[in-house]
């Protein structure tokens, strides 16, 4: 969700020499601050936005009653210098989107969640996630407190659409972004969650947060895992400890920092297949999501291979869904603005090889 400014200058140059461009629709309020532009040749895109008058980001995919839900971020504009606490990130609230299917119309359900209708909350609403249970649904949300330390909170609504309204309190235990809840075939709940650098997990190596810790690890430690918990029967507390899980390499050993090519950065998500739990995260830094596989939804995973190769802009992250026998892919990239911050959702399908390993998808449409 965040990048560290030199890797935001590399993200804008390589996307200028990506891409030629020019003036299109400018979405919402980014007009008064910013020139949107589209690529003259929009074909060197895998697939189009799946909305263009507002930006959207991070999106989490769900089917609710046989139609696709979509819970992404909303970027907005604000004119704030880019920093490598990711302050410039500093969206307010969330729209949800709604297709019948893949391809077909895409309906924004307008404002679902406010920042300043979450008591506990100060700023940055960073990428969210849903779920359904008991005709009930559940809006999953990182923002900062008012200590400026990311937790997790959670809103409720009997709409997929909302408005949802926000528990007083974040989820006790709760910490840093990207929560990520999945519903096994048992009927057990988890929640996923984490993202270093600025998503401030590298803070939590100890039961307390310190916020002296360096973003970076050195490159010889076993590279910091993104954390499980299984959810309460009322899906609004987690119901035991928070776990770090383990990502393994084919040779069995324990990723490193180093191995950035592999290890997790953020923008965790979780499915399964043919019994098989399919942990998928994006990379950061080296820009790829990426997937692991394993027995038990809580881990120890195995790393498996690319998902996708990187998009245009610096930042990927992505969700997976099953609908009417396909699978599908939700993620995101720059294309109508060409600035890292104010990005787009796109979706294309996923496909396998018969043994259940996932095909690499081309996002630039190579």
């Amino acid at each position: 969700m965040h990048y560290p400014h030199s890797y935001l200058l590399l993200g804008a140059l390589l996307s200028l020499a990506a891409c030629e461009s020019n003036s299109t629709k400018q979405p919402e309020t980014a007009a008064a601050t910013t020139t949107t532009t589209a690529a003259a040749d929009s074909s060197k895109y895998l697939t189009q936005p799946l909305v263009r008058d507002i930006y959207t980001a991070d999106p989490s995919a769900h089917v609710f009653n046989g139609k696709i839900y979509v819970y992404p971020s909303h970027d907005i504009e604000t004119g704030m210098p880019e920093n490598d606490n990711g302050d410039h990130f500093a969206m307010r609230d969330y729209h949800i989107l709604s297709m019948d299917s893949v391809g077909g119309k895409v309906t924004d359900h307008g404002v679902a969640l406010d920042v300043k209708d979450i008591p506990w909350a100060k700023r940055q609403l960073w990428a969210p996630d849903a779920a359904f249970k008991n005709g009930t649904y559940y809006l999953y949300f990182p923002v900062k407190d008012k200590q400026d330390i990311f937790r997790i909170g959670v809103a409720t609504s009997t709409s997929p659409t909302g408005p949802f309204k926000a528990e007083p309190q974040p989820i006790k235990g709760s910490y840093s972004i990207d929560p990520a809840v999945f519903t096994d075939t048992d009927g057990k709940v988890y929640m996923y969650f984490g993202g270093i650098w600025g998503g401030q997990l590298q803070r939590w190596r100890t039961a307390q947060y310190d916020s002296t810790v360096a973003p970076s690890q050195p490159a010889q430690e076993v590279a910091i895992g993104p954390r499980v918990a299984a959810m309460s029967a009322d899906m609004k507390e987690f119901a035991g400890p928070v776990k770090e899980i383990q990502i393994l390499g084919k040779d069995g050993k324990t990723l490193l920092a180093g191995d950035n090519e592999k290890r997790f950065f953020e923008g965790v998500w979780m499915h399964k297949y043919n019994g098989k739990y399919y942990l998928s995260y994006s990379t950061g830094d080296t820009h790829l999501l990426v997937y692991a596989t394993g027995d038990s939804p809580i881990g120890p995973f195995t790393y498996q291979g690319v998902i996708m190769e990187p998009v245009q802009g610096w930042t990927t992250h992505h969700s997976i869904i099953e609908k009417d026998g396909k699978w599908y892919i939700f993620y995101h990239d720059t294309q109508l603005s060409d600035k890292t911050w104010l990005r787009n959702v796109k979706v294309t399908e996923l496909k396998r090889n018969p043994d259940g390993s996932i095909q690499t998808i081309q996002p630039m449409g190579k």
